[in-house]
């Protein structure tokens, strides 16, 4: 099925939540767009390389996780597993392997279906990648006050760049410890490119270091872009995003 540009079509996964996505039939392996926390599949990245894949008559997938965009849920009941979750669902709608480009948390999500689902995963594009941000971003930066909140509440209210503050959950938190990527061995058996701004605000560069240096692969490298902020949305970094992909193409 090839979807509409401006009208997403819908599935419902198996725990039970409607999922929002658009699929382009085309060559493989499919180009599948995981998205970041709270950003939606309508965003530049996805769009951009979406029409990109047509150009090329490339399969590309992108869908909107649960809360997120036009699926159904609301953001405040969901967790990384959901998201994981969902993300497993949108991948069954594609035959054959994927070429996951993840963003963010998008990131971090393309890297538990990477080591869930090997075999349908045959390269891997990160953009500003953010393992485990719950707990190495979220929880340790929180102060006495917001943990006390966090706990007697069960949730807590951040400042956002983004627009209205983010509304973090004990689950998310809680459930997120149960996901993470950087604490046990990771491999990555496939081609791998990690693209890291220098000047992302959101997402340190000790993150792509670090993930880098954990993960094990045979053909995995990091492209640090001087000046770049997390968006990493300007021309020049769609095109590096682009350069990327067909990288990983080639050696699949």
């Amino acid at each position: 099925m090839t979807s509409d540009l401006a009208k997403p079509v819908s599935f419902t996964s198996p725990q039970g939540r409607r999922i929002a996505y658009h699929l382009t039939e085309g060559t493989g392996p499919t180009v599948v767009f995981l998205g970041g926390f709270k950003s939606d599949m309508g965003g530049t990245k996805a769009v951009f390389l979406e029409e990109r894949a047509k150009a090329q008559g490339r399969g590309f997938l992108r869908f909107d996780y649960s809360g997120h965009g036009e699926s159904g849920e609301e953001f405040t009941d969901g967790s990384i597993g959901d998201w994981f979750e969902d993300a497993c669902a949108a991948l069954a709608l594609v035959d054959g392997p994927v070429l996951l480009v993840g963003s963010s948390m998008g990131g971090w999500i393309s890297l538990l279906v990477s080591r869930t689902m090997p075999e349908k995963v045959a390269g891997l594009v990160t953009i500003a990648a953010a393992p485990d941000f719950t707990e190495d971003s979220m929880w340790a930066g929180f102060d006495e006050v917001q943990r006390a909140e966090l706990e007697s509440e069960g949730q807590v209210a951040l400042p956002s760049d983004y627009g209205e503050p983010y509304i973090i959950t004990k689950r998310l938190i809680e459930e997120g410890r149960d996901r993470l990527v950087l604490r046990d061995p990771l491999p990555l058996n496939f081609p791998v490119r990690f693209l890291q701004g220098t000047a992302d605000e959101d997402v340190e560069m000790s993150v792509a270091l670090r993930l880098l240096e954990h993960a094990d692969g045979p053909d995995m490298r990091l492209t640090l872009v001087d000046g770049a902020d997390h968006r990493f949305s300007d021309e020049t970094c769609l095109a590096l995003i682009v350069d990327a992909v067909e990288d990983v193409s080639s050696r699949i």
